[in-house]
């Protein structure tokens, strides 16, 4: 089946973010001078300027900051996802993603919501991070 979708626009600043994403991988951006994540990547620092970067490993877990239940399709290729929920996370590593929540109910996703990733491999190129709520077993 082709994935109708639209899919992100992979330029020299996104390539390694999107292949870490094809391998599983949540890879970011983190300054060499001040320290601070950043998403999006970008060849320069917002902070303090400096264009020495590394990529870390981001543990794929975080808070639901805000977010947002669509009910209208405005792209025709989300009309069979409707309701879907779009939000902003705040990740432990200390940066904010948007993306989508999925494994609940729209009316279940609440803000401070623990949430952990999860891989929607739509292409054999394109690996999308989404997120679904932490499970907590209690004994």
């Amino acid at each position: 089946m082709t994935y109708t979708k639209p899919l992100p626009q992979i330029n020299p600043d996104t390539k390694d973010f999107w292949e870490g994403c094809r391998s599983h991988l949540l890879q970011i951006q983190k300054c060499s001078e001040c320290e601070k994540p950043r998403w999006l990547s970008s060849f320069m620092c917002p902070y303090c300027l400096s264009t020495n970067t590394r990529l870390f490993n981001s543990s794929g877990r975080g808070k639901v900051y805000s977010f947002v239940v669509y009910h209208v399709a405005y792209h025709p290729s989300f009309k069979d996802d409707l309701p879907y929920v779009v939000a902003l996370v705040d990740m432990e590593e200390g940066f904010r993603l948007l993306t989508n929540i999925i494994g609940c109910a729209p009316e279940e996703v609440h803000c401070d919501m623990e949430v952990e990733i999860s891989w929607d491999d739509v292409t054999k190129d394109v690996s999308l991070p989404k997120f679904r709520p932490v499970v907590r077993i209690h004994p």
